[in-house]
């Protein structure tokens, strides 16, 4: 048994934690880019206190507010430079999991000059970024336990991981309190994104005893609170798990890769611009229906995770899991058509086949473009 387990970064977790973020960002700098989306955190005033904790510690901010759900390279491009002419020596993103990937990049950006995609698609390496601090508000994509994120490059609708070490966060403040504020439809899609992280990383090829044993417990958690969270957002010790849940799910993803989903939804979200979790959602079913048979046993322990009885009904039990959160959709709900599909499977064999190597079925092209079709 040979495997490499590696995270340098401080998760410090619980409720009440936000009031950290200025003495952990003070350690980094003191100059930070705040990066943040375009209402949710001023909405709420988590910007205000957030911008607030950091002056108390001495660290003068700049915000950065143009990010959107599906970030874009021109986006971070844009951040990185308001951070370099700034004078930025550290960045904080405060928000889903857009924002922290958002974050991350700029962060990148800003210590390797040059196209952004050309370090995504590793014709460049670089080894540095300005530290990072991070302050999950969604429980789902798990972006504050790992090194990817995840840009679209608007010029040719291309999705696709950065992944490199040298954008771990320093520090992620990951307090449940944050995540109550979430609509009804965030949770879900979310939640979801979160499940399918630990659903993926335990059926991945890259897998290993680590992250086995971190998905089956994130599993459980979201198992037993996503509903509850979903129901009554106010549950704050539901939320407690499945924010839990979410950053498990994300260092899992971070050591054992994603797998069929992912691959394949990355080109429809670069394509029609869709919520990731209502993408993997339209997805997944299919998706594990043609996957099973290669991974039984641990198809089976996902089945029974969710109430199932043997890998042979996985698909069925994620299918009722799903319609529990009102996320029963298709891809033809997203906007998506039969003559989308050619470009979405060419898409996906140029930015996802590690995805699509690493499910416990390797899909062919053809067999791409068979799933599409069946989940429209």
């Amino acid at each position: 048994m040979n495997f490499n387990y590696f995270l340098p970064v401080n998760l410090i977790f619980g409720t009440g934690k936000i009031n950290l973020l200025g003495k952990e960002t003070s350690r980094c700098g003191k100059k930070a880019l705040v990066v943040t989306g375009r209402s949710s955190t001023k909405k709420t005033g988590l910007l205000d206190k957030a911008l607030e904790l950091l002056k108390v510690e001495g660290v003068e901010a700049i915000v950065f507010d143009k990010v959107d759900q599906n970030p874009l390279t021109t986006t971070a491009q844009a951040g990185a430079y308001m951070a370099v002419e700034a004078g930025c020596d550290v960045v904080v993103g405060i928000g889903g999991g857009s924002i922290m990937d958002a974050a991350k990049a700029i962060a990148f950006i800003a210590k390797n000059p040059g196209d952004i995609s050309e370090y995504i698609f590793g014709r460049k390496i670089g080894v540095e970024a300005l530290p990072i601090v991070l302050v999950p508000t969604t429980a789902g994509t798990g972006s504050e336990g790992n090194n990817f994120a995840v840009l679209t490059n608007p010029e040719n609708g291309d999705k696709k991981s950065l992944r490199t070490n040298a954008i771990y966060a320093k520090a992620s403040i990951i307090d449940p309190q944050l995540m109550v504020t979430m609509p009804k439809q965030t949770i879900a899609a979310v939640g979801f994104d979160a499940l399918t992280h630990s659903m993926e990383g335990y059926v991945s090829k890259a897998s290993q005893p680590i992250t086995d044993m971190q998905a089956i417990y994130a599993m459980k958690l979201l198992a037993e609170n996503l509903k509850k969270v979903y129901d009554e957002p106010s549950d704050l010790e539901a939320f407690e798990k499945v924010t839990l849940a979410s950053t498990l799910g994300g260092m899992v993803i971070g050591v054992a890769g994603v797998a069929g989903a992912h691959a394949l939804e990355h080109p429809v979200s670069g394509l029609k611009d869709v919520v990731h979790g209502k993408g993997l959602a339209a997805l997944m079913p299919e998706i594990i229906q043609r996957s099973y048979y290669y991974a039984p046993t641990k198809y089976a322990v996902i089945s029974k995770i969710l109430g199932g009885t043997d890998e042979k009904d996985c698909s069925k039990v994620v299918r009722k899991f799903l319609e529990a959160i009102n996320l029963s959709v298709t891809l033809g709900e997203m906007g998506v058509t039969h003559e989308d599909v050619d470009w979405m499977a060419e898409n996906c064999m140029k930015v996802s086949l590690v995805s699509v190597k690493n499910n416990p079925k390797e899909f062919t092209f053809d067999e791409i473009k068979e799933i599409y079709h069946a989940c429209i």
